[in-house]
């Protein structure tokens, strides 16, 4: 969350003149139900279920492009392995710390369900906890980028010399 994966996915996708994807919007089309709606209906194990199917069938797909993934899905069932095991996918972590999470957060965190209620406190005890449970999975990313600091420009770029 915050990370900037759809800011710089859309960057990064019209450099290269290829399609963004959003794997929460992709499944939202598919399911013809928001996250949010699915979550409170069909429950999170259900979504996880439906998220590795459609991720897999993204990237079963050949289809070149810039894939943007919600920040759980690589740490649920055998999603990172399967990223990792795509030939031709290369897979990126946008890596910020949680004081530049936390400021990004906070512009519009009244629009995020998940934080919304959340004090600046427990703000950043909830994306602390998050990051260190998350962290053995991002770290296993062919290509991590720091992004504290840096302009949108430097970070597309950045990624473009590391993969080509």
């Amino acid at each position: 969350m915050a990370s900037g994966k759809s800011t710089i996915g859309i960057l990064l996708a019209r450099k290269f003149d290829i399609p963004f994807i959003d794997l929460d919007q992709y499944i939202e089309a598919k399911e013809n139900l928001s996250i949010k709606k699915i979550f409170s209906t069909k429950g999170e194990i259900y979504f996880r279920k439906q998220e590795s199917i459609y991720l897999k069938e993204i990237l079963d797909s050949n289809t070149n492009g810039v894939l943007s993934l919600g920040g759980g899905t690589p740490c649920y069932g055998n999603n990172m392995q399967l990223i990792l095991n795509t030939s031709d996918a290369k897979s990126v972590y946008l890596k910020a710390s949680i004081v530049t999470l936390v400021e990004r957060l906070q512009l519009n965190q009244e629009k995020r369900p998940l934080i919304a209620e959340l004090d600046n406190e427990n703000l950043v005890e909830y994306v602390g906890k998050h990051l260190f449970e998350r962290a053995l999975f991002y770290e296993q990313s062919e290509v991590k980028i720091k992004t504290d600091y840096k302009e949108k420009r430097e970070i597309v770029n950045e990624i473009e010399m590391l993969l080509y």
